[in-house]
């Protein structure tokens, strides 16, 4: 959402930290001594879980010292009028005030919420005439100041006395002259210059807030004293900010919500000591719900997880009791069902309004089945039942699938709660992969124990809630019933296309006995001129664009559309991407490939490629404006796409004049672009190919849509596809408050447009665009059939504010709401249905009047080329299968949780099985026993070094001192392990392994390696024995007698020793071969291990695994300690070094060929 309301705690904090600090959007100075307000509010808030309010200590001095106004701060208008103001109360009559009220429910007007939030400011005594009343309101074209002479309570109609001023965008703010001349004509001449000085600081700041709205009633404006400016003093006050915009402000509504800016400290700081660390200087702004709409714990759960990700989660209760639930995809079509449900008269059982959108991940959508299904589960059983439907439009992008993956998850898990409240489940979907995924949902079907009703794209999209509802089918004109959808009993897989043979493989030969070479599949296109487009027709066969961002599958998309059109050049010139620098992308053109070439610039893609026109632009909200702004500076663009959601309205509102003022046409923001069929696919526009060969968008119909929902323009395609010829052009204008371009802007160009025959217009609730098309169709300047229809019909049954899915769908006055849109266009002369379902009715009836008139001549259908499946989407959708390259066993990080060995990684930290227990999970891909896990530790720290003195640790040091980084240090180090450094584990292992299997006793095997001139590894130490044992060993000896529940081999080695010591007291065990016969003993007798796996695990390695990564840890201690030094590069002493060269004088041998 973009435009949303704030606290007056918060507004009046952002005014008196931002009203001298602003830049000034006046270049003229402030003709007075303006003396600002000062800052002193205090919020009082009520705890639920203690029911207390906020402490004493808490507050500012001066609440206890002052006489108060206190009211509640939870976005209530008139509250004065609801009795809710308490007034020129001191300290502990504003506290007994409050607490009279606080945690209990209060009616206003037919809303009922209860009171959480007050504010607390000092009581300000003043006449009626310094009361004045000043509002700045933004609209699509201009902010508007208005100003009355006259504030207060009893203002009354404000729109018909006020006075405006209008600052139209991208203007220079009014004269002093001009702003006095508009507003203050009945303001006293003394107060005339503060006013102006206020009223140029006030717009000031809510410029560079992003404001979206900004009330004070009343303003008072003291008499100056003592020869002093007049003194302003804002009492009430109620703000909108533009949320999308908190990139940009955040920081600057921080800092103002720091309370420490206030108290004398020059500046603010993140985060105290113990407190919660902020991002910015200050806390984040707090966006609080409408009065009455009191979060859930589940709403706000949702709207957390919203927040953490880039998809779209939206989540309303309103009726935790009612009948009826959705788990609805897309903002649209979320609206759309809410519609059916109440004009089926079924609105007091509607229990939630919401929508998942955006492409979520199978985890988030899991999340968000769960919390749904469990609201859906909780309280009395119902004797009639429940019902939840899963609806959605045709998605254009989302793996319908993989969402209905986590939403199989959560029926799964609360089945028997579902069956318990007898839950009855419709489905209706259509998008990317949607056959398995309704396929998914009937098998669940059959086996949940829950009737699951599926029905894919072939249905009217809200042509299951009747259905649901037991509703039955209403009569068509000429008394036919209309048809009720049959729920899929078994969805048949994906139609294969015919397997497309391509030209011959690389190296292939061909029949002319020439190879096949790489070269040969590409397919190269030259920049093409084209001759100039009429105005009404911006897209058409020879179209050519940039893609703005690095977007390969929309680009691929839009070349397969172009192939299937029979296009004879791409529609993608090249791609801009500034931070990848200047390479070339490879794509499929059919069977065969193209090149396409990235730039870094806007200007050098435009001076390459003079034929483009076109830019469809993906850059994100926070780069959207500086990028398009750059593409506007070329007069050769003249359509741009902007992709990207939530860009900030100021920059949306200055990007659509510029655009308007060069004669450039603007699709979005918030879009998913729009269609032109046989000509001009915008990224992912139409979906799938499967898709857009089933609506028939590879070849022009005769219907020209507009509509503001991406996915309600699939459906619109799908529907144009089955009830008319199909479509001519659709265009998604962005579900934003203000878009590019509106309906009326494309409505023109196809009345204009001899090929489009009949229009369609899909309107919703909030903004009064629909209005200049009735003022249009009036005037007779729209004169072909225009079918419309308005969604959000529902609105009013919600006794709160409800934000739907777009954000510009709010209604902000009874104009703006369906229920009056829809009879407006009626009236106008409009094709209106009595509702969305009658949709494709009236459709079929327009079109066939058109071609009984002869106005549309229907053409024979033309079979699209056949596009072959990319390999890894049809893998997914299991049509082919390939071997792997590689074979992995032991992790994987795919879905939504880290997986070791089958164990999530939640769990290893729940479970405390520390690092021992996650070698034992990667290495042998099972749990080991405590003990052994600890053992693993041991032997890790006892390896971790050996002095500086040893082969690894020196050349690390050395490789360190010449400069190397880490990894090449630790490098160095770690491949002097073998042998003859570190390799006596596995050899140790081994060789005493090898001679108790042969049945040796300790004295045979010491003499069997006597004989073989062998020395026995893990045997001697250069400077430990008898007398001077190793703690070391004695560590690990007295581990495991005590921990293993056998140890037979050490039991064997100590043997050997007592041999060995028998002969020299430094031939004792040593800690390579401690630790590697305890090692053995582990795998033989843990009971975790065949004996074959034992052996293996001893074969492969596994023992030097444990050195290596014990030492590694000292060798990095050993870089970091040379780093830390600085030491400089190593040279080894020259006298330390024996040289001996032979003398040149001395004869040489020379050998002889024979």
């Amino acid at each position: 959402m973009s435009s949303k309301a704030i606290r007056e705690y918060d507004a009046k904090l952002l005014l008196a930290y931002w009203l001298p600090r602003s830049p000034s959007v006046s270049s003229e100075p402030l003709a007075t001594q303006f003396s600002y307000p000062e800052p002193r509010v205090a919020q009082i808030s009520w705890d639920p879980d203690t029911n207390t309010l906020t402490p004493e200590n808490q507050l500012p001095g001066w609440v206890s010292s002052t006489k108060l106004v206190a009211k509640p701060d939870q976005l209530i208008k008139r509250r004065g009028k609801a009795g809710l103001l308490a007034l020129n109360k001191d300290w502990p009559e504003a506290r007994h005030w409050i607490e009279q009220r606080a945690g209990k429910p209060q009616r206003v007007e037919s809303t009922v919420g209860t009171l959480n939030t007050f504010i607390v400011e000092p009581f300000l005594p003043h006449p009626s005439n310094t009361e004045f009343y000043i509002c700045i309101t933004s609209s699509r074209d201009e902010d508007t100041i208005l100003f009355t002479h006259e504030g207060g309570v009893d203002i009354g109609d404000v729109d018909a006395k006020a006075l405006r001023l209008s600052v139209p965008i991208l203007k220079p703010f009014p004269s002093r002259a001009e702003v006095e001349a508009a507003l203050l004509p009945h303001v006293p001449a003394a107060k005339k210059a503060t006013l102006v000085d206020f009223i140029v600081r006030l717009y000031s700041v809510y410029v560079d807030l992003h404001f979206a709205y900004l009330e004070i009633n009343p303003l008072v404006v003291l008499d100056g004293e003592n020869g002093k400016e007049p003194q302003v003093q804002y009492l009430d006050m109620a703000a909108k900010l533009d949320q999308t915009a908190e990139s940009i402000c955040g920081p600057k509504w921080s800092i103002a919500r720091d309370l420490s800016v206030y108290d004398g400290g020059a500046k603010g700081s993140a985060a105290s000591s113990g407190s919660k660390v902020n991002a910015d200087r200050g806390p984040p702004m707090v966006w609080p719900a409408p009065f009455g709409r009191d979060l859930t714990k589940e709403e706000a759960y949702i709207q957390k997880l919203d927040a953490s990700t880039g998809a779209s989660l939206k989540l309303t209760v309103l009726n935790p009791n009612g009948r009826i639930w959705t788990m609805v995809a897309g903002g649209g079509a979320s609206v759309v069902y809410s519609d059916a449900i109440a004009a089926h008269g079924f609105a007091h059982e509607l229990a939630n309004y919401g929508e998942y959108s955006g492409a979520p991940s199978e985890g988030q959508t899991y999340e968000y089945a769960k919390t749904i299904l469990d609201l859906i589960t909780r309280g009395e059983v119902r004797k009639d039942g429940k019902i939840l439907i899963i609806g959605g439009g045709i998605a254009n992008f989302t793996n319908v699938a993989a969402t209905f993956k986590g939403i199989i998850r959560a029926l799964k898990e609360f089945k028997q709660g579902l069956v318990n409240h007898g839950v009855k489940i419709y489905v209706r979907r259509g998008g990317p992969n949607y056959q398995e995924g309704l396929k998914a949902m009937r098998l669940l079907g059959e086996s949940l124990g829950v009737p699951i009703h599926v029905f894919g794209p072939e249905t009217h999209i809200t042509a299951i809630v009747p259905l649901a509802l037991g509703v039955p089918p209403k009569e068509k004109k000429g008394g036919a019933a209309q048809q009720v959808p049959v729920s899929i009993p078994s969805t048949p897989p994906p139609a294969r296309g015919e397997v497309v043979q391509g030209e011959e493989g690389v190296g292939a030969i061909r029949a002319d006995g020439e190879r096949t070479q790489a070269q040969d599949q590409i397919v190269r296109f030259e920049n093409v001129a084209h001759g100039a487009r009429p105005w009404y027709r911006p897209f058409d066969a020879s179209t050519r664009s940039f893609v703005y961002g690095l977007q390969p599958r929309a680009i691929q998309g839009m070349l397969d559309f172009d192939y299937s059109c029979g296009r004879e050049t791409p529609s993608v010139a090249a791609m801009i991407y500034p931070f990848g620098g200047h390479h070339i992308q490879k794509f499929y053109w059919g069977t065969k490939e193209t090149l396409l070439p990235v730039y870094t610039s806007v200007e050098e893609a435009v001076a390459k490629h003079p034929d483009v026109d076109v830019v469809v632009n993906f850059a994100s909200s926070r780069s959207v404006y500086s990028s398009t702004l750059d593409i506007l500076k070329h007069s050769q663009i003249k359509a741009i796409a902007l992709i990207a959601e939530g860009v900030p309205e100021r920059h949306a509102r200055e990007i659509l004049h510029i655009a308007k003022g060069k004669g450039v046409l603007i699709i979005g923001p918030a879009t998913v672009g729009g269609i032109k069929p046989g000509c001009f696919r915008i990224g992912n526009s139409g979906g799938m190919m499967d898709n857009i060969i089933s609506s028939k968008l590879y070849r022009p119909g005769s219907v020209g849509y507009v509509s503001k929902s991406g996915g309600m323009s699939n459906e619109l395609n799908n529907i144009l596809s089955l009830y008319t010829n199909g479509t001519y052009e659709g265009i998604a204008i962005g579900g934003d408050r203000y878009p590019g371009t509106t309906f009326i802007d494309h409505l023109l160009r196809y009345e204009t447009d001899p090929e489009c025959k009949m229009l369609v217009l899909l309107g919703e609730v909030g903004g009064v665009e629909e209005y200049r098309v009735i003022e249009a169709v009036k005037k007779g300047q729209i004169k072909k059939p225009i079918i419309a229809w308005a969604i959000g019909t529902c609105a009013k049954m919600f006794s709160t504010e409800v934000q739907f899915g777009h954000a510009g769908s709010l209604a902000n006055s009874d104009m703006e709401t369906a229920d009056a849109k829809n009879p407006a266009m009626r009236a106008a002369g409009f094709i209106v249905p009595d509702t969305f379902e009658e949709l494709p009715d009236v459709l079929e009836e327009t079109y066939k009047q058109l071609v009984a008139q002869g106005t549309i001549v229907p053409k024979p259908e033309r079979e699209p080329p056949v596009i072959p499946m990319d390999y890894k989407w049809a893998q997914e959708l299991g049509l082919i299968r390939k071997p792997a390259a590689f074979i992995s066993t032991i992790s994987d990080e795919r879905g939504q949780e880290l997986m070791y060995a089958g164990m999530r990684i939640s769990d290893v930290f729940k479970e405390n099985i520390g690092l021992g227990g996650v070698v034992s999970l990667l290495w042998f891909k099972r749990r080991l026993p405590e003990y052994a896990t600890k053992f693993i530790e041991m032997v890790l720290m006892l390896t971790a070094d050996h002095g500086p003195a040893v082969s690894g640790a020196m050349n690390t040091i050395v490789a360190t001192r010449a400069g190397k980084d880490l990894i090449s240090s630790l490098a160095s180090g770690l491949l002097t392990i073998g042998s003859r450094f570190g390799g006596a584990l596995d050899e140790a292992a081994a060789m005493f392994s090898s001679a108790r299997d042969r049945g040796l006793t300790p004295r045979e095997f010491v003499d069997e390696a006597r004989k073989q001139n062998k020395l026995i590894s893990g045997i001697g130490h250069k400077i430990k024995s008898v007398n001077n044992p190793d703690l070391r060993v004695q560590l690990v000896k007295e581990y495991v007698l005590k921990n293993f529940p056998a140890h037979s081999l050490l039991d064997y080695a100590l043997a050997v020793e007592k041999v060995t010591t028998a002969k020299k007291d430094t031939l004792i065990l040593n800690v390579d071969g401690c630790i590697a016969v305890c090692f053995v003993d582990l795998l033989r007798d843990c009971g975790a291990f065949s004996a074959e796996e034992a052996d293996e695990y001893i074969k492969i390695g596994t023992l030097n695994g444990l050195f290596v990564l014990g030492r590694s840890i000292g060798f990095i201690g050993h870089h970091l300690d040379q780093k830390r030094l600085r030491a400089p590069l190593y040279r080894h002493p020259a006298d330390d070094i024996f040289i001996n060269m032979a003398d040149v004088t001395q004869p040489r041998v020379l050998g002889k060929m024979q």
